[in-house]
């Protein structure tokens, strides 16, 4: 891959501002708030309106998704999300750049930006350090909210991008990919409830914890520092690989690390450890702790 599209997958605080600066932000680039938040701690529809960065739109992911399936966060539909982006002003021809509000730095943008490149937009970017560093910096904000003209946007699912329940329980003697599991350690294990579930993971997994990947400040750590974590994990990125998670965010912080080291063709295992424990035989789902009956 061109070193300028390994580029494009992050972009700078500073040239986002420059671009809002220069009057840029428009039909040819969209600047789309990804944030959600645990409804008990944060809102983030209501922070949207009160702070963002001039002429963004708020991604919410809670309407783009499956709503019909028992799981979190599951892809909608290609009329669905074609839709839902077309009515924020994203063609197929525009740059879009995806943030978060989280403390981390960047939690809910990864997802957004593999969503957008799972229907086949390749011009897509998140915004590096998130929103947290966007305000640090003193760059600007707005509680205005902008209208964008409409426009159209042709969805084409990728599904070599998307793994289902059945893929994965195939691999699990097939071994024809690896899986990364982007949660923590705990959860991995099966040490501690993962979000009120009994926890544990797939069979053959590996455990890089998705903030592995983050600097103290919240940005994207070097290249050369991703490897050593693929690298030390004896994650091998010349070979298929699928990362999953809770509910299919996190896992796509796996997918644009990845993705930044060169490697385009990472699955997401949609459902993750949310559909797996639900369907999965007893045998399927490793733990250190012995599961209740």
């Amino acid at each position: 891959m061109a070193r300028q599209g390994l580029s494009r997958a992050l972009i700078s605080a500073a040239w986002l501002s420059e671009a809002v600066r220069a009057g840029r932000v428009g039909s040819g680039l969209r600047v789309l708030d990804a944030s959600w938040y645990p409804p008990k701690e944060r809102n983030a529809r209501q922070e949207f309106k009160e702070r963002h960065i001039p002429g963004a739109s708020f991604f919410d992911i809670e309407e783009c998704r499956d709503k019909s399936s028992p799981y979190d966060f599951m892809l909608p539909s290609e009329s669905h999300f074609a839709d839902y982006v077309g009515q924020l002003g994203v063609s197929n021809d525009t740059h879009v750049v995806v943030y978060d509000g989280d403390e981390v730095g960047t939690l809910y943008a990864p997802r957004a930006w593999w969503m957008f490149r799972a229907f086949g937009h390749k011009e897509v970017s998140v915004l590096n350090g998130g929103f947290k560093n966007w305000v640090k910096e003193g760059h600007p904000v707005t509680a205005e909210v902008s209208q964008p003209t409409p426009a159209v946007f042709k969805a084409r699912l990728n599904r070599a991008l998307v793994k289902t329940f059945e893929e994965m329980v195939q691999n699990v003697s097939s071994l024809k990919f690896q899986v990364v599991d982007s949660r923590p350690e705990g959860r991995f294990r099966g040490t501690e409830l993962d979000q009120g579930l009994e926890s544990g993971h797939i069979p053959g997994a590996v455990n890089i914890p998705f903030h592995s990947f983050l600097s103290e400040t919240g940005h994207e750590k070097s290249i050369e520092e991703i490897q050593e974590i693929f690298r030390a994990k004896k994650v091998d990125l010349s070979k298929p690989l699928t990362a999953t998670c809770r509910k299919g965010v996190t896992a796509c912080q796996i997918a644009l690390a990845a993705f930044l080291c060169g490697k385009q063709d990472v699955a997401v295992y949609d459902g993750s450890w949310s559909e797996w424990f639900h369907r999965a035989p007893p045998h399927y789902k490793v733990s250190e702790v012995k599961r209740s009956k």
